[in-house]
């Protein structure tokens, strides 16, 4: 899927509606962007939860990392 967009004179640009709807991405959630050789890589993220937190506090390990993972959205 390819789509387009224009960035305004604020420097904003509107995420397309088909891959919003793709990714299921809602106000609030966090897009991450990287530069790899001249290309622009954006990431979505979803918002970390309470249960997200507490899941990786209960879960035992190191909560830390776990946080990092479940922002990432790794599992």
């Amino acid at each position: 899927m390819t789509s387009q967009t224009k960035i305004s004179e604020g420097y904003s640009t509107v995420l397309p509606a088909e891959i919003r709807k793709k990714l299921n991405l809602t106000p609030g959630d966090i897009l991450q962007w990287d530069i790899d050789n001249n290309t622009i890589i954006i990431k979505p993220r979803k918002r970390v939860t309470l249960s997200d937190i507490c899941g990786a506090i209960s879960s035992g390990g190191d909560a830390v990392e776990d946080k990092k993972k479940n922002q990432y959205g790794e599992k």
